[in-house]
């Protein structure tokens, strides 16, 4: 179940990207350079591209979520770093002692 979901994450970051890089750049830099006119307006109704951009970005985050839910139960029920070391020690052969 999570390398599916890590799979549906790759795919939506990969479209997320693209749907970002293929829409019209608004110009301005952070506003500079841009009059107050032009900025008032500029606050149109979104387009198709952009509402897309939203969902996806929306599915994306949902699924990163669903991904460290799950990963974090699997955690749970595994030892902790330190008791798996402990018993890493005791498997390993003991150097015998000089007399």
């Amino acid at each position: 179940m999570e390398s599916l979901l890590i799979m549906i994450n790759i795919i939506l970051a990969i479209i997320l990207v693209i749907s970002v890089l293929l829409q019209k750049s608004e110009g301005g830099a952070l506003g500079l350079g841009v009059s107050q006119d032009n900025f008032t307006s500029a606050r149109s109704v979104g387009s198709f591209l952009t509402k897309f951009t939203s969902i996806i970005a929306t599915l994306f985050i949902i699924c990163s979520i669903a991904i460290v839910a799950i990963s974090r139960d699997e955690l749970r029920e595994t030892q902790s770093v330190l008791e798996k070391q402990e018993e890493e020690d005791s498997n390993l052969p003991q150097i015998p002692q000089s007399k």
